[in-house]
């Protein structure tokens, strides 16, 4: 059984500054295509929510590759998955927030 989505304000806001930027420099398609993407990959969380790889194993935080410049973060609890941040992977790994 798929498991509710939960968007926390900073994965929200992230999630339009990613779409933003890419409506600014490459276009509708390409920032459609993210779109269309992230929310497959959401969907399919939603169905198996251990399909990403533990990246915070005491916080039980998983992450998933979106495209080779955004990975997102989210927590599975019970009945819901949160989503906690979107990253950029040329930021480099120190900056890394969950």
């Amino acid at each position: 059984m798929a498991k509710k989505i939960i968007w926390t304000k900073r994965a929200n806001h992230k999630f339009n500054s990613i779409i933003d930027y890419l409506e600014q420099e490459w276009g509708s398609n390409v920032t459609r295509n993210f779109v269309k993407r992230t929310y497959t990959i959401i969907d399919l969380i939603s169905d198996m929510p251990e399909l990403g790889p533990l990246e915070n194993p005491e916080k039980m935080i998983r992450g998933f590759l979106l495209t080779k410049h955004n990975k997102l973060f989210y927590r599975v609890t019970q009945g819901e998955i949160i989503l906690l941040n979107f990253f950029d992977n040329r930021s480099g790994i120190k900056r890394k927030r969950f």
